[in-house]
């Protein structure tokens, strides 16, 4: 068991809640809904009924008022149990970021407590086909028609990659309002059920099947301008700030992910036997091991210090950024090491591990790729030197 300090009693006592709910309801059904590509809608209820579908945001805005530091370890406790619960719990908080923080009060009272009541579940709409990375290549396009209370917004466009598409209660949506690169973008609340909106086949993915991902088509979709979250030109800088947050939220689910398949490992070397002895007991897999034993915990390190300088009200982007590649390319380097402690077996779906290892390489690549993250960091190191 991973030994932990929390800030609170009651943080130790959510975060015992949520350990047993991983034990007793998570990890009995996963293998067979991956297997099966089922979407989980059920177990997000569950979660929503157990208030763990807000935990960031504050109490007034009908949140869970819990620290980031707690949020991201019970994110690390979820995937320790199915990493695509774990994966669109996180994607429902980064949903929800740009209405609590940039939104109106009158917007935050009509639409926000809904989204953070536990019955709603949300999808972010920032990725295109061609804009990825490049957040200020995207092309949906929102163009205003009528003026001052009257006017509505009519949007077209596509968006790719959407996590939890054709089946959130409401989409988070960026689109262009103008030809201004980065400077054009704007924030939309979407939804679900909106006239023009359509979903086409998920992708067919690699892993975490039963976190559904897909486009988001949008066919002269009509908004009130009431919808649009923060002023036009704003969405670059609201987009950006989500993913900080939502980039955090990554990095304790790879740490999850990464905490499990190296118990799974270790539960199987000191069982298996070969030359009348366990596996463990052969020095060579034991520092194989513990190397996985420590690239987990600096991972959970990096992440918990990044959370520590945002619950501060400190700057955080450099320290986020090191936390999403840290615990992403742990995440992919202890499942592929837990692979080979299972040896034949497992590179077998009789055992999870070639899951976890499958599930691991998508965390280097969403909420912006390791080497974007790169990028980040050496931006953050070098302005302290210009």
């Amino acid at each position: 068991m991973v030994h932990r300090v929390l800030p609170t009693d009651e943080a130790e006592d959510l975060l015992a809640l949520v350990r047993q709910i991983a034990d007793e309801q998570l990890l009995p059904q996963v293998d067979e809904a991956e297997a099966a590509k089922r979407f989980p809608r059920e177990v997000f209820a569950m979660l929503g009924q157990a208030g763990l579908l807000s935990l960031p945001y504050p109490e007034e805005l009908g949140g869970g008022g819990q620290p980031y530091e707690v949020y991201l370890q019970v994110i690390e406790e979820l995937a320790r149990g199915w990493m695509s619960v774990a994966v669109g719990v996180s994607v429902h908080s980064l949903t929800a970021f740009p209405m609590a923080t940039f939104g109106t009060a009158e917007q935050q009272e009509r639409w926000l407590t809904g989204m953070l009541s536990g019955d709603q579940l949300g999808a972010y709409c920032l990725s295109e086909p061609q804009a990825g990375s490049d957040v200020a290549a995207i092309r949906t396009r929102a163009e205003k028609v009528g003026t001052g209370s009257a006017a509505d917004y009519l949007i077209t466009g596509g968006k790719a990659w959407i996590s939890h598409a054709g089946h959130a209660d409401y989409y988070t949506l960026f689109a262009r309002t103008s030809d201004e690169g980065g400077r054009g973008l704007a924030c939309f609340h979407v939804p679900a059920g909106t006239q023009g909106l359509s979903f086409p086949e998920p992708e067919r993915k690699m892993g975490l099947h039963s976190d559904t991902v897909g486009e988001v088509l949008l066919d002269g979709v009509r908004l009130p301008a009431e919808h649009r979250i923060g002023e036009e030109g704003k969405g670059m800088p609201i987009a950006l700030a989500a993913l900080d947050s939502g980039r955090l939220g990554i990095a304790a689910a790879a740490t999850g992910l990464a905490q499990r398949a190296l118990e799974v490992a270790s539960a199987y070397a000191t069982e298996r036997e070969q030359f009348g002895r366990p596996i463990a007991d052969n020095q060579g897999l034991a520092f194989l091991l513990a190397d996985m034993a420590a690239a987990v915990g600096a991972a959970r390190a990096t992440y918990l210090h990044a959370a520590r300088l945002k619950d501060a009200g400190l700057p955080n982007t450099q320290e986020t950024a090191v936390a999403k590649l840290v615990a992403t390319d742990a995440a992919m380097k202890v499942t592929t090491d837990a692979v080979q402690v299972l040896g034949g077996y497992g590179y077998t779906t009789d055992f999870p591990v070639e899951r976890f290892m499958r599930e691991a390489k998508v965390t280097q690549i969403f909420e912006g790729t390791n080497q974007i993250q790169r990028l980040v960091i050496a931006r953050e190191v070098l302005a302290a030197h210009r």
